[in-house]
């Protein structure tokens, strides 16, 4: 588990969360993480995943917000789905310049 941290260069102060709104959250991603497990079976769902494609649209947005509240606590599952962090932006000029370069001249014939 990594921490957000804010650079030392930044300009902008470091984010202070309450406790409140922790709770909130904390609570929020609970109840998307039970709503996603389907203890009840099936019997209690907010849209029946028999209708077609609306059908899942309740689970979706139970994991959207149960990796929101994740990433509140500094979980970041974003590189799962492709997502870079900025740390990884700002590791890649630094490996391309590593490489070589080829120098190609382009005839047109």
């Amino acid at each position: 588990m990594k921490t957000q941290q804010q650079p030392e260069n930044s300009s902008h102060p470091p984010e202070k969360r309450g406790l409140v709104q922790s709770a909130l959250v904390g609570l929020v991603g609970v109840v998307s993480a039970v709503y996603l497990f389907n203890p009840t079976a099936g019997i209690f769902e907010l849209i029946p995943d028999n209708i077609p494609f609306f059908g899942n649209l309740d689970e979706a947005t139970a994991a959207a917000i149960l990796i929101s509240s994740l990433a509140y606590f500094g979980i970041d599952l974003g590189h799962l789905f492709g997502k870079a962090r900025n740390a990884d932006r700002k590791k890649a000029p630094a490996a391309a310049d590593s490489r070589e370069a080829i120098d190609a001249e382009v005839v047109n014939r």
